[in-house]
């Protein structure tokens, strides 16, 4: 490598760094305003070292953490120029974390040999499994959430494409390919959740508005009334879907309290007529919702095929 490979600069919560951090003056200052620096480092886009860390992280709300993402570090040389930066980490005023799921031996223990404290994901889990299984892993990197495996990989493209296509029932050709159908009033986070479902599971999801013509009636949306038991039903407090709708039409009946209220008790009455499950998206993450919904699918036998 001609280029220095520093410590790029704190990343939002779930943002994603791009391929290969930029060149900078000086490794980013550790510990700003008393936080714990951690460090996502992986041989791949870090995305499963960043949600088992967060994960262990969550479990400490009153610990404030500066967090940085180091994607596809793939050889010991740049391993060796990473190792340098947390070292030097280590002189800040917070000792930084470092969350580590790098699978090339040669890389990992280059890594392994910085002073500060790592939490290696794939090492000890890694040997247990070859242990277990009595074969040798291939110990390359492998891309979770890449190309690896080429048929997940299509589904989850193709479902991405399903779910763009028949957003906010904008189309219902190949309605039958639908895995699972959400359904809810305006702005209760019907699109969030299907692309997440598709992009992360490859799950076929189709999304439909209830309006004030289905929820006067207590009927599903015309066109995918014969599909109840594909349904799932979102809801959401008054008050959260009024702040959303007020983001895009403010001081409008569509985002008053009033209107909301009488929207999601209609709403509510729709899912008891019909038999359709929901959730309260008030309180729970994209992710959460995702998974009871991929529970209530596989209850129903109608998971991915």
């Amino acid at each position: 490598m001609n280029a220095s490979l520093p410590i790029p600069p704190p990343l939002p919560d779930r943002a994603r760094a791009p391929d290969r951090p930029g060149p900078s003056a000086a490794p980013a200052a550790s510990g700003a305003h008393g936080a714990v620096p951690v460090y996502f480092i992986s041989d791949s886009t870090g995305i499963s070292a960043e949600t088992m860390g967060n994960a262990l992280l969550l479990q400490f709300p009153s610990v404030p953490f500066e967090r940085r993402l180091i994607p596809f570090v793939r050889s010991v040389e740049e391993a060796r120029e990473v190792r340098d930066d947390l070292d030097a980490a280590m002189d800040g005023p917070v000792a930084p974390l470092v969350f580590l799921t790098v699978v090339d031996d040669a890389v990992r223990q280059e890594l392994l040999t910085t002073k500060a404290p790592v939490i290696d994901f794939v090492s000890n889990h890694l040997a247990q499994l070859e242990a277990r299984l009595g074969v040798t892993g291939d110990h390359a990197p492998a891309r979770l959430h890449g190309v690896g495996d080429s048929r997940r990989y299509n589904r989850r493209m193709q479902a991405v494409e399903f779910a763009i296509e028949h957003d906010d029932g904008q189309s219902v050709r190949a309605i039958e390919k639908a895995d699972v159908i959400l359904i809810a009033p305006s702005r209760c986070g019907k699109t969030p959740t299907s692309m997440y479902l598709a992009l992360m599971h490859g799950i076929f999801v189709a999304n439909y508005p209830l309006v004030d013509e289905d929820l006067q009636g207590e009927v599903l949306p015309r066109t995918i009334a014969e599909a109840a038991d594909r349904c799932f039903g979102l809801l959401t407090s008054p008050q959260r879907l009024s702040a959303v709708r007020s983001e895009r039409r403010p001081d409008s009946r569509y985002a008053s309290v009033e209107q909301t209220r009488w929207e999601l008790s209609r709403a509510r009455r729709v899912y008891d007529v019909h038999r359709i499950p929901f959730v309260d998206s008030s309180n729970k993450s994209v992710e959460e919702m995702s998974t009871l919904i991929l529970q209530t699918l596989a209850r129903r036998g109608t998971t991915a095929r």
